[in-house]
């Protein structure tokens, strides 16, 4: 069995995996949730939040693991998966995107995002520079992100969201073919989603392959709205 590391992504934290845990637990695997610098219980000032920082909170966890692991990110936290195969590639056997921003070298998560014609995340916030952070606009939060949830879990994440520092947004990823390059990576996509159009995913694969690519008939979060489906695509990653 395997160990799961699982990284959220943008306004979200640690919680959006409480369904998936059990179900990998089920399965025999171990499974890590954390919480990144700034984001849920860790009270880093948004001022000091960098991607760099996210990378480096996930390096510490790898360094936990005597075993390789499986790293997820979903959405920005492929970015975050990205850096931490950049600094520890030995450590982990799976790289898996979920509806994740995958970029190759110098890429930023907002100049993919200005060219996703699909999405309707950018109309649909508010950026406070002074402060550096960046809040969705409450409203519309079900349309971006829960499109086929339940009514309880859309009030429930919304309630849980929290403004998302702005310079891991803006930062160039930095990876290389000899480090990032060599671990194996997989995709999954979500074919409703309008926080990453599909057009977008399907770019970022095909520019950066991977080994698999699984297809979702889900909204950009499919940990609330098809866990046992996710669970299941993670699970079967895992024996192969």
């Amino acid at each position: 069995m395997s160990t799961f590391v699982l990284v959220y992504g943008a306004w979200h934290g640690g919680w959006c995996w409480e369904k998936i845990v059990p179900l990998l637990a089920k399965a025999g695997h171990e499974v890590v949730t954390l919480d990144l610098p700034g984001h849920g219980s860790d009270d880093t000032p948004v001022a000091e939040v960098t991607l760099e920082g996210y990378a480096e909170r996930v390096s510490e966890e790898l360094d936990k693991h005597s075993e390789p692991v499986v790293l997820v990110g979903h959405s920005m936290g492929g970015l975050v998966i990205s850096e931490a195969a950049e600094r520890r590639p030995e450590k982990i056997e799976l790289l898996v995107y979920l509806t994740a921003f995958l970029l190759p070298n110098g890429g930023t998560l907002l100049e993919t995002a200005q060219a996703d014609e699909e999405a309707i995340v950018l109309p649909n916030v508010d950026v406070d520079e002074e402060k550096g952070i960046v809040t969705v606009h409450e409203d519309k939060a079900k349309d971006i992100f829960y499109g086929d949830c339940s009514e309880g879990d859309v009030e429930d994440a919304k309630k849980r969201l929290q403004p998302q520092p702005l310079v891991p947004f803006v930062t160039p990823v930095g990876v290389s073919e000899d480090n990032f390059g060599r671990v194996r990576r997989t995709y999954i996509e979500c074919l409703r989603d309008r926080a990453i159009g599909p057009a977008t995913q399907r770019r970022m694969y095909t520019e950066l392959p991977c080994e698999k690519v699984v297809s979702m008939e889900t909204s950009h979060s499919p940990f609330l709205s098809a866990p046992e489906e996710l669970a299941g695509h993670l699970d079967s990653f895992a024996r192969h």
